[in-house]
């Protein structure tokens, strides 16, 4: 697989994706979004019919409903047909003077939607990935629902289990012990992913931009933020305070990571939701074709139980670091960083997975390196 260089991603379109089960307050949350400094650039594509109309310089619309079925059946790979135009179109009909009118897109999505096929042809579409790249995932969660919701709605739970942001709405419609109970389950989630409580759709659009490896100001990719493998060690739930006043400094809600004071003795990542999130970590460096070779295989059997990979490599004869980013079986092209970001030369990969445990993944990637190891004559 071809690598691209750092200069090349840190200068492709950032988009942001901001998804949501059916009345969660996106369209409320974005309607603040676009009213800030941060936002006066961003492009924002929205469903044709929205909830309610967008007050914002640059937006375009997307039916978002062309879904094509592939011979397998598998969907989670297939275009978007009328997104695909969308975003081959605005750079065209937003320009003056032959200059873009926007530096970074926002993609509102359907309730239903999963956030799987934007991000593959972002990833791999001819004429989409040479022009843009994802900056992160922004999910809202009613928390007033959202129980039920995870209870019944499988596009929910692959909605929060993929978020590099989860956004709070109607805490102030739940008791504490509704509200501790759903973060608890996000918690378990998806641990990576900051959390924002969110009043009548009021929040900073600071906190939900430059999420990806690669800010818009800088070319240094910021590996230990974009990776957080730190998160995905034993987690601790620690209950939270209601949003504070309008005017206040808002609260982080986040989850905190311990070892030895960790205060339930469960299994964090055994849920009725299925969802396995779990860091990887290879202590010696990873050959190019076992590398290959694994995830192939990997990607064939259980890649659409893959919801996201995110990691960085240590790969022999190459002195630099290489960072991965796959979204089901389908893996953005390998990036090859100018510097290791510390003194830790592991190879370290953080998986959400669905219905696949952390056995599997390491016994796969063993079984494949001692199968190398043997055709080079070299004792596992």
């Amino acid at each position: 697989m071809k690598r691209m260089t750092t200069e090349v991603i840190s200068e492709l379109i950032p988009v942001t994706l901001l998804t949501g089960f059916l009345g969660s307050g996106k369209t409320t949350a974005l309607n603040h979004l676009v009213r800030q400094p941060e936002m006066a650039d961003a492009l924002v594509i929205i469903n044709e019919f929205g909830e309610m109309a967008l007050d914002h310089m640059l937006v375009a619309h997307s039916t978002e409903n062309l879904l094509m079925e592939m011979d397998s059946g598998c969907v989670c790979c297939s275009i978007r047909g009328d997104l695909v135009k969308t975003l081959r179109d605005i750079t065209w009909r937003f320009s003056r003077d032959g200059q873009r009118q926007f530096q970074r897109v926002l993609i509102e999505t359907t309730g239903l939607a999963d956030p799987a096929p934007i991000i593959h042809t972002l990833m791999t579409h001819p004429q989409i990935a040479p022009k843009y790249r994802l900056d992160g995932i922004v999910t809202t969660v009613d928390m007033a629902t959202g129980m039920e919701t995870l209870d019944h709605q499988q596009e929910a739970v692959k909605q929060a289990a993929m978020a590099d942001v989860l956004l709070l709405t109607k805490l102030d419609l739940v008791t504490d012990g509704q509200r501790d109970a759903l973060l608890h389950r996000l918690n378990e989630l998806n641990p990576a992913a900051a959390r924002w409580p969110v009043s009548n759709g009021e929040i900073e659009a600071r906190k939900i931009l430059h999420l990806g490896l690669f800010t818009a100001t800088g070319k240094t990719a910021d590996v230990a933020r974009w990776l957080k493998e730190e998160a995905y060690s034993s987690v601790a739930f620690v209950p939270v305070a209601r949003p504070q006043a309008i005017g206040q400094p808002p609260l982080i809600l986040q989850p905190q990571v311990t070892h030895a004071s960790v205060t339930h003795s469960h299994d964090v990542n055994r849920h009725n939701d299925h969802i396995h999130a779990f860091c990887f970590a290879i202590d010696d460096p990873i050959s190019d074709e076992t590398l290959a070779a694994w995830l192939e295989i990997l990607m064939s059997f259980v890649g659409s139980n893959i919801l996201r990979v995110k990691g960085i490599l240590n790969v022999e004869g190459n002195p630099l670091p290489v960072v991965i980013h796959g979204v089901q079986h389908i893996f953005h092209s390998p990036v090859t960083l100018p510097a290791w970001p510390s003194e830790d030369r592991r190879s370290r990969l953080v998986f959400i997975t669905r219905d696949v445990d952390k056995d599997v993944i390491e016994k796969t990637f063993h079984a494949f390196r001692q199968l190398a190891s043997k055709a080079d004559g070299v004792p596992a």
